[in-house]
């Protein structure tokens, strides 16, 4: 589903940028009068004869802004940003209650850690065709998704089960 984005109406888009350029291109984008959040984390670091406080980019490579469509060029032409975040070849709009969620958060809570959730394209128990090699054309059951676009499967044959590893290519959805 694609929302419909208005042309005077302001809404959060993630932009990507420069390695190590976060905290400044959140400053210029400030100093433009664009809305922008960069997403810190507070962290205590051990030095060698002390512990700081230290705030670190939450999201690396990471910002949000908030800006209406007439604004969106003016971001691109900002020292450090790469571009706009897109989904399914649209820049993707991030709800405000997200955004909300995240500053909540980061205000509660230290040492917050992010983690990419893997996504795949089957799900567990769902049945599958074997799409190449020497099981090609039997049925199997995703039994487990790996990382690195693989998944396991319980190929029932010869009236035993036997558990192998695809790539998700090697597989069709039934």
């Amino acid at each position: 589903m694609t929302k419909i984005v208005s042309k005077s109406k302001k809404n959060w888009y993630a932009i990507y940028t420069k390695p190590r350029f976060e905290k400044k291109t959140n400053q210029l984008l400030l100093l433009k009068g664009i809305e922008s959040y960069c997403p810190l984390n507070r962290v205590k670091k051990k030095y060698s004869d002390r512990y700081k406080w230290v705030d670190e980019i939450l999201f690396t490579s990471y910002l949000f802004v908030k800006l209406n469509e007439k604004e969106k060029h003016e971001v691109r032409l900002t020292p450090g940003v790469v571009n706009f975040v897109y989904i399914e070849k649209q820049i993707a709009v991030i709800p405000e209650k997200d955004i909300i969620k995240i500053r909540k958060f980061l205000n509660e809570y230290t040492h917050v850690q992010v983690e990419s959730i893997e996504t795949s394209d089957f799900q567990l128990g769902q049945k599958v065709k074997i799409d190449a090699g020497i099981f090609m054309d039997n049925e199997a059951e995703v039994i487990k998704i790996l990382k690195d676009n693989k998944v396991i499967v319980n190929v029932k044959s010869l009236g035993i089960n036997l558990t192998a590893t695809f790539n998700q290519n090697e597989l069709i959805k039934i």
